[in-house]
């Protein structure tokens, strides 16, 4: 019998608004945190951010401390999934 146990996964995509000045070092920083994948980065100091945690409350903190990084403007959640079994394609 197949026991296997499903936990869920929060994600969330967001549009940064970064200094240009200061891209580089909002991307190491977001490098270093846990479930944060930076996909894309413009010239002018857009950012997209995806964050993937097990939990809403997760989300919301690392939303909070990305939104307080030196160097970022602004920071907008555009996407929030909740995925009930993440390695279940649809």
């Amino acid at each position: 019998m197949d026991m296997k146990v499903s936990e869920g996964v929060n994600i969330s995509s967001l549009i940064l608004g970064v200094l240009p000045a200061d891209a580089e070092q909002v991307a190491a920083q977001l490098r270093l945190l846990a479930g944060v994948e930076l996909h894309a980065a413009a010239e002018d100091g857009r950012m997209i951010v995806s964050i993937e945690t097990a939990s809403e409350g997760a989300t919301v903190e690392i939303f909070e401390e990305i939104r307080r990084m030196p160097g970022v403007l602004s920071a907008s959640l555009v996407y929030h999934q909740y995925e009930s079994d993440p390695d279940e394609e649809a």
